[in-house]
């Protein structure tokens, strides 16, 4: 309903959405794809090896929604999530989650890395280099992706109104 108002109010308004998982809902995964918004994003967050930082969700639930998203708003609809590194990951996963999301079109993405909010969350295993976030910034643009924002201060919201403009 905001959204709708939104638009209805300042016509010629883009709006992006970041949304939860749902637990998988897909009357409300419809609801967000008939907002109006036109993008949508759902954070993978890591690599699959790792989803037990996300309490209550899982990796497959969070593909599956990014997938439901592109399949329910087809051309109107682009779908954006993020990652956070630092946390232990591989390349070799990162790349596999690059494909993963590729295959479910979502072509819009954000690398940062994670910073632990409090004591009370995953500790940071590595402060990933500058370089490294160059480097699957370029790998994810040649698998596929239309633009990706990766350095260590990017978050899923980070400089969104790039992504459509696509000055990667």
């Amino acid at each position: 309903k905001v959204t709708k108002d939104i638009l209805e109010k300042s016509p010629g308004t883009q709006v992006e959405l970041l949304v939860p998982d749902f637990k998988g809902k897909i009357e409300s995964i419809q609801t967000v794809v008939d907002s109006g918004a036109v993008i949508i994003g759902h954070n993978i967050e890591t690599v699959p090896r790792l989803y037990n930082v996300r309490k209550a969700s899982t990796y497959k639930r969070s593909i599956q929604v990014l997938k439901d998203i592109k399949r329910l708003g087809a051309d109107n609809v682009k779908t954006k999530s993020a990652l956070m590194v630092g946390l232990g990951e591989t390349e070799d996963e990162m790349v596999q989650v690059f494909k993963d999301l590729l295959e479910v079109g979502c072509k819009f993405l954000s690398i940062g890395q994670y910073l632990a909010p409090s004591g009370e969350f995953e500790k940071v295993v590595e402060f990933v280099r500058p370089e490294q976030f160059a480097r699957y910034k370029q790998i994810a643009l040649d698998l596929g992706f239309e633009f990706v924002h990766s350095t260590p201060y990017a978050r899923s919201s980070y400089m969104a109104h790039e992504y459509l403009s696509k000055k990667n």
